[in-house]
């Protein structure tokens, strides 16, 4: 299959990329500098450039290919205007590539987060969050998977508030971002709210085995550990650091404070038996030890 991707240098896609090509798919990704370009063209892929805001480079790559995985976001998370403009713009492109994939049958794969659900983890038949800082990813992916209805097999990998590697990387790599800038090791609330993690790696398996067989319209979850407490993964942080650990107001943590705050964990266990997905990789926890000073 010759496979678009969008976002395939960053850590879940570059993940993603390796793992289609080592099962004998093509893959053209979308790259938006010299350096982008040569890191997929080492990894095996060929290449388009262009980034998200060029709407006629994807949605001729989507009318060329044989499915389309979009994993590209602005990760501009430094103002609430920022994010806002970031959501937007993967909105755009979103619909974009959709529209170009209508009465193809062709598959569609978009990610957005797991989410959360007051007193248990949320599962695959939950909702998205239609509102809040990120509500607009939600709508979009949403817009996406009624694409089944226009003839997309559009799917939706959904991914835990971490997606790691070596000790880097989503919710956990941003405390680790601020506990060096702020010289602690910090956490909002009691630290007793829990986030779902998963390695990369096992992620990227998830993203081939939905490519490939997703029947349209549906949402998998991408969650390995269910549900770690905030407070360890901070823990593990400053210790590896040698930072004091504590609990820092909300407003620490920018616009994604809120999201922070939140105790949000998440189960697979529909994916893993309908899709036979079996993560493999090391939990959240223990990759933070790969954490250096």
């Amino acid at each position: 299959m010759k496979v678009f991707v969008t976002g395939g240098t960053g850590l879940i896609g570059s993940a993603v990329v390796r793992e289609l090509l080592g099962n004998g798919h093509e893959v053209v990704g979308l790259a938006r500098s010299d350096a982008s370009d040569a890191a997929l063209r080492e990894a095996g892929a060929t290449t388009v450039r262009g980034g998200l805001a060029d709407l006629d480079v994807l949605r001729a790559s989507a009318a060329g290919s044989d499915g389309v995985i979009h994993l590209a976001f602005s990760n501009d998370f430094s103002s609430p205007d920022a994010l806002a403009a970031g959501v937007a713009e993967e909105g755009a492109a979103l619909q974009a590539l959709g529209e170009e994939l209508v009465d193809s049958g062709r598959p569609l794969v978009t990610v957005s987060g797991t989410p959360w659900v007051p007193g248990r983890p949320s599962t695959e038949e939950d909702p998205l969050p239609l509102d809040g800082p990120v509500g607009g990813r939600g709508r979009s992916v949403m817009a996406a998977l009624g694409l089944a209805s226009r003839g997309v097999r559009s799917a939706a990998v959904r991914m835990p508030r971490t997606v790691h590697n070596q000790g880097d990387g989503g919710f956990a790599g941003l405390l680790t971002q601020i506990a060096r800038q702020a010289g602690v090791s910090g956490y909002p609330g009691d630290g007793t709210q829990r986030w779902p993690a998963v390695h990369a790696l096992d992620a990227a398996v998830l993203f081939r085995l939905v490519l490939e067989n997703a029947p349209a319209g549906t949402a998998w979850h991408a969650v390995d550990d269910e549900g770690d407490a905030v407070r360890d993964i901070a823990a593990v942080i400053g210790r590896r650091l040698d930072l004091p650990v504590k609990s820092v107001p909300e407003e620490t943590f920018g616009p994604l404070g809120p999201i922070f705050a939140a105790d949000q964990p998440s189960s697979s266990a529909y994916t893993r038996k309908t899709l036979g997905w079996h993560p493999e990789h090391p939990s959240l926890l223990a990759d933070l030890e790969n954490i250096q000073r």
